[in-house]
């Protein structure tokens, strides 16, 4: 009589067959191997609440030196994120304040240079642009996953470049196959040719890395040994652009607080294209000696709060940067500061371009602490362009009567009102020969019902030629915003595409609007609203191009999805 033993134990014999008993005949594993000494002196962390609140993971040496972190140094957005993943993975425990300034301390002593920050400061300023890269091993290996200037905002040891490595592939798995390791070769396609780099991308990323951004720098040095405190209390003379809006000029109030380097802000926009002035209110800190991170508020209606980020210069006479809003950072002002003294200053024009051959044309200068007994032959507007007569003066405005020769040479004028300069302030055409649109290439995201809509901002410019003739060259002259109608076009990516029924809508001063996610039972298939089209730019003055024909420009939209999963969360920096 056969008895049929029971299926579990037929799986168990399955098991040892497969899986000969070779453990009885392992050795222990070895003991684990002490940690190599650093190759580089590390930078001392000094702040006792540094210490106290890193120490419990972060082992301190008999310099002062806390594992990893005195061998990194990297910008405040920087340590906000390394706070950030303390708090969620490994417990840290941190009050608002104590993280703060942790935050401060780290940016002031673990920091970086001016000249190192300012090559990523679109990071910080969350800038939509094309990033340049350097090589093919971190395209392959980092911009898989997030942009370059991530990693440029950092300077490591090579040991510490190595570590960050072998991180991503401890929480990101995937990334080791996607991006840092090439898997196996094929054994047969032909072998390399000589001098072939056949590393795998990550270890080639690391190399260069180590090389381009380590530790140690001059920069870095020099700017530790002439960093010197903050002061920027008094008056400062803004000049800025938003694209949609146009020029604006106005002044900031800086004051000083009771603590070291953070200021409040009272200021004042004028907006040339529509008249409107708009106050704002705000709070800000410095770090490293030069990194302006700010916030500021207006009661106006209409007009969001606002981030700001700026780089100070190394004489604290002068600041430079973005403030921006929108559910993804989308909308922003560039903005140039400059520190007010008892001179007088040409700030710009109301206009960007005058045409040649026009006569009596009204062109409004807006300046600061300018003298009140000036005459025509005191301005000098450059090549072709006559002074006629100063029609007005005000305590911020100087409006004057132009005449532009017939023949005058196209290009940029500098506006000169006696010793006080703007340069490249407007500049003299003959014709528009084309429009660009900007962004060029750009991307909207559906909102709406459970997820903040993703606008997207177009502006159209007019460019001439240039003395090659040729247009998209480098002697182009750029003349401005140009005033056109905007319409949406097809992209036509499959038969039958109806994306521009769909996606949004485009406003007569070039904003998107994106339509709201979800599937749409109006579609086919009843997919969702995202697709991609065409936004076209056509000038209003039907004569301004050559030919006979109005000056046009287009860019490419695409309108996706919202952003559903966001790995960096903006509260922590509030």
């Amino acid at each position: 009589m056969n008895v049929r033993p029971p299926r579990r134990i037929l799986i168990a014999v399955a098991v040892l067959l497969c899986f000969p008993l070779t453990w009885r005949a392992q050795t222990p594993p070895p003991e684990k191997a002490a940690p190599k000494p650093p190759t580089e002196d590390g930078i001392p962390v000094t702040s006792q609440l540094a210490i106290d609140k890193c120490s419990p993971c972060h082992k301190k040496d008999d310099k002062s030196n806390l594992t990893r972190i005195s061998w990194e140094r990297t910008t405040p957005e920087g340590w906000q994120q390394v706070i950030r993943r303390m708090v969620r993975l490994n417990g840290l425990q941190l009050s608002p304040e104590d993280a703060r300034a942790i935050v401060k301390y780290l940016s002031n002593s673990h920091g970086l240079a001016p000249e190192e920050a300012k090559p990523a400061l679109y990071i910080a300023e969350r800038r939509m642009l094309d990033e340049t890269l350097p090589n093919d091993s971190i395209r392959e290996a980092c911009v898989i996953c997030h942009a370059a200037g991530r990693a440029m905002s950092w300077r490591r040891t090579k040991e510490e470049w190595e570590l960050l490595l072998t991180m991503h592939v401890g929480y990101f798995p995937l990334a080791e196959f996607q991006g840092f390791r090439r898997g196996p070769r094929n054994p047969n396609a032909p072998p390399p040719a000589p001098g072939t780099d056949t590393r795998d991308p990550g270890d080639r990323a690391v190399e260069f890395l180590a090389k381009t951004y380590p530790l140690h720098t001059p920069e870095w040095a020099a700017w530790r040994a002439g960093m010197r405190p903050v002061r920027l209390a008094g008056r400062w003379l803004v000049t800025a652009s938003e694209p949609g809006r146009g020029r604006i000029f106005g002044e900031m109030t800086i004051e000083p607080t009771a603590q070291a380097d953070e200021f409040t802000t009272s200021t004042r926009l004028f907006y040339l294209q529509d008249g409107k002035t708009v106050a704002r209110t705000g709070r800000s800190l410095v770090y490293t000696g030069y990194a302006w991170r700010g916030r500021s508020q207006s009661k106006e209606s209409g007009e969001p709060e606002a981030r700001e980020v700026m780089l100070l210069s190394r004489d604290q006479s002068q600041m430079e940067g973005r403030w921006f809003w929108g559910g993804y950072d989308e909308f922003g002002i560039d903005v140039t500061l400059r520190r007010a003294g008892n001179d007088p200053v040409v700030l710009g024009t109301n206009v960007t371009a005058l045409q040649a051959g026009s006569s009596a044309q009204r062109l409004v200068i807006y300046c600061y602490n300018l003298p009140t007994d000036l005459k025509p032959d005191e301005l000098d507007l450059g090549s072709g362009v006559t002074v006629k007569r100063i029609v007005n003066q005000t305590p911020g405005t100087l409006t004057v009567e132009v005449d532009i020769a017939a023949g005058a040479v196209a290009g940029k004028r500098d506006v000169a009102v006696r010793r006080s300069v703007s340069t490249a302030a407007f500049a003299v055409y003959d014709k528009i020969d084309y429009l660009k649109v900007f962004p060029e290439a750009a991307m909207a995201r559906l909102g709406g019902a459970g997820h903040p809509k993703g606008f997207q901002q177009f502006e159209a410019r007019g460019y001439h030629r240039g003395v090659d003739n040729k247009p998209n060259t480098p002697d182009d002259i750029d003349l401005g915003a140009a005033d056109v109608t905007w319409s949406v076009e097809e992209f036509l990516a499959t038969y039958g595409d109806d994306d521009k029924d769909f996606v949004g809508v485009l406003s007569t001063t070039g904003l998107f609007t994106p339509a709201m996610e979800g599937p749409n039972p109006k579609r086919k298939h009843g997919q969702n609203n995202f697709g991609d089209v065409w936004v076209v730019a056509t000038h209003k003055d039907p004569k301004a191009g050559r030919d006979g024909k109005p000056a046009s420009g287009r860019a490419h939209l695409v309108v996706t999805i919202p952003l559903y999963v966001r790995w960096d969360t903006p509260e922590v920096s509030q």
